[in-house]
């Protein structure tokens, strides 16, 4: 079993970018499951269902997202009924929608995502190393599931990676976003979870964040203040890690990073790599 996990998708121009170039990818690396992070999908604030629908439609199968998923009003009936549109777990059970669900790729294979907010530098919410456990009492690695994928949103690498080493051997992968820059530490950790501290955007990369960076500069000349600042759109790249699953544990035998596009240097893995047997 393959999986694509894409970084956080920034600005509506990433849509037509991926109907463009997903299609290709997923048939050359045998995916049978993709992952995205949508909570910039919206010119860089939230999603709206128009722009779901559109992702769903080119073969992406859940969409997470973190703490800007309450941006656009038109999410919130949506979310509530949308099973595979995933907000963090750690927010109050008051809010619409669910942090974790059960899915099943092209080949059968009953894959669980989970959307986890960190708490370092970021809007409070529950505390994740403890929702994780809680949650994870309900799910085991080839007892009742193949799969089980988890977007860790946050500010700080070591939360993060402590996260993530406290769940090696349970879990088959932790990815990281929020922070927009890809990170050199793909890697499959000791007890075979796949983790990245952060996957990076899939979006424009002159810019800040993804955002335009002229009004970035503004921003911070000014203290600071609070503004909307438009997602840049001109010169765009896909992050992403494609993760190869053992499917006699569970776990991840191998991952490595893509990254198609401009003004980033371009990682393409080997497609023998992920050859399914």
């Amino acid at each position: 079993m393959n999986i694509l996990f894409l970084g956080d998708l920034v600005g509506e121009n990433i849509v037509p970018f991926l109907q463009k170039n997903l299609p290709p990818i997923l048939k050359k690396y045998n995916i049978s499951f993709v992952i995205v992070n949508g909570e910039n999908l919206a010119n860089g604030y939230g999603a709206t269902p128009v722009l779901c629908e559109k992702l769903f439609e080119i073969g992406i199968n859940v969409i997470s997202s973190g703490n800007h998923i309450w941006d656009q009003e038109s999410i919130i009936p949506y979310i509530a009924k949308k099973k595979s549109l995933l907000r963090p777990l750690n927010y109050s059970n008051n809010f619409p929608g669910n942090g974790y669900g059960s899915f099943i790729d092209k080949d059968g294979n009953r894959v669980i995502v989970i959307n986890i907010l960190c708490n370092l530098f970021m809007q409070k919410s529950r505390n994740a190393f403890v929702q994780i456990k809680n949650l994870l009492e309900n799910f085991q690695l080839k007892n009742n599931c193949d799969a089980i994928f988890i977007d860790l949103h946050g500010e700080a690498a070591s939360e993060k990676q402590a996260f993530a080493n406290m769940l090696d051997g349970k879990v088959t992968a932790v990815l990281g976003t929020h922070t927009h820059v890809p990170t050199s530490d793909l890697r499959v950790l000791p007890n075979g979870t796949a983790f990245q501290t952060d996957t990076g955007m899939c979006g424009d990369y002159d810019s800040v964040i993804g955002g335009d960076k002229n009004s970035w500069i503004k921003k911070f000349e000014k203290n600071n203040n609070f503004q909307r600042i438009k997602s840049s759109n001109e010169n765009i790249a896909l992050c992403g890690a494609i993760i190869k699953v053992n499917k006699d544990n569970g776990l991840s035998i191998f991952t490595d990073q893509i990254i198609i596009g401009k003004i980033l240097k371009n990682k393409i893995p080997s497609e023998k790599s992920f050859v399914v047997k």
